[in-house]
């Protein structure tokens, strides 16, 4: 096997990743790197043979690592890239510090990130799939984040240089976020800590937050979320043409469409990779049978499948 720079961090191969996501399946990576800062991934990026691959995973909400696991270094950031520092208008957190957490942060400062409270995952990944919810999105308020590619060059990052879109950036291939900074309007910090206990209550009323699930498994047909008013349209929604087409709660062994909410997916218990993904592909063909509409699938989906013995 090829050898790998030595950094101050934390270095280990073959690591499972199943318990890393939320819904619990996946196999080994090949290496695992919890870096102790930037400057450490920094020079471990830049000293990794280049053709080695790299995939920077965050908190694993929204991700179905395959049985196979993963032929790549995985790199996973903790506590040194979690601090959240309120400034002014400006909210800049790290890269692993929770949606929820800055959400509620800001709130106690007296700014407006509520839309973050209810999105699963952590900050690298809200700007890098351009998370949103309730009309709002990441695009609305970035300014800039920080990220150390490939090479190991640490730069800043533009909204221009993102080209956010719905669910979408283009993030440099094999580029690793470590912080971001956001503009927010103010707001009084009760106002905003009672609209986002609201959130939560509507959240829980209406997605099954109890179980195993990696939030929603598909983008919304209509190219944009959930405004959360009354006068929400759903004809485009992914859980509409989902139900349409007679699939909520179908199931695949232990992967089951959730009949609470049925564009998600959630492990009842058993599930693998497999049952999952073969459930998400099942839903896809028979919403474009009954409808026409192709479904996308907001997941990530990476690494092998089982090897057959």
């Amino acid at each position: 096997m090829t050898s790998l720079p030595t950094p101050r961090g934390k270095l280990t191969a073959h690591r499972p990743l199943s318990d890393l996501t939320w819904l619990r399946v996946g196999g080994p990576a090949d290496w695992l790197f919890q870096p102790a800062d930037e400057a450490d991934l920094a020079e471990f990026l830049r000293d990794l043979p280049a053709g080695i691959p790299v995939f920077p995973m965050g908190v694993g909400s929204n991700l179905i690592v395959r049985d196979g696991g993963l032929r790549a270094v995985v790199i996973r950031l903790g506590r040194g890239f979690n601090g959240i520092d309120v400034n002014g208008t400006t909210v800049t957190a790290g890269a692993a510090a929770l949606d929820a957490h800055v959400a509620r942060k800001a709130a106690e400062a007296g700014l407006d990130l509520t839309f973050l409270r209810t999105i699963p995952g952590a900050i690298g990944g809200a700007v890098r799939m351009n998370a949103g919810c309730y009309g709002s999105y990441t695009a609305d308020h970035f300014v800039s984040a920080r990220a150390v590619l490939r090479n190991g060059e640490i730069v800043t990052l533009t909204a221009d240089d993102l080209n956010f879109r719905y669910r979408q950036t283009d993030l440099p291939e094999g580029a690793v976020l470590t912080a971001a900074t956001f503009r927010a309007a103010t707001g009084d910090p009760a106002e905003l800590a009672a609209r986002m206990d609201a959130q939560i209550a509507r959240r829980d009323a209406t997605q099954p937050t109890k179980d195993r699930s990696a939030g929603s498994t598909f983008r919304n047909p209509a190219g944009f979320s959930s405004n959360g008013r009354a006068d929400d349209v759903h004809d485009l929604k992914a859980w509409k043409v989902i139900d349409d087409a007679g699939l909520r709660g179908a199931r695949v062994g232990g992967a089951q469409m959730s009949e609470k909410h049925s564009n998600f997916m959630i492990n009842t218990g058993d599930a693998t990779a497999t049952d999952l993904e073969t459930l998400g592909e099942e839903v896809r063909k028979k919403v474009y049978d009954s409808s026409g509409i192709t479904l996308e699938w907001e997941i990530m989906r990476v690494g092998e499948p089982a090897s057959k013995k």
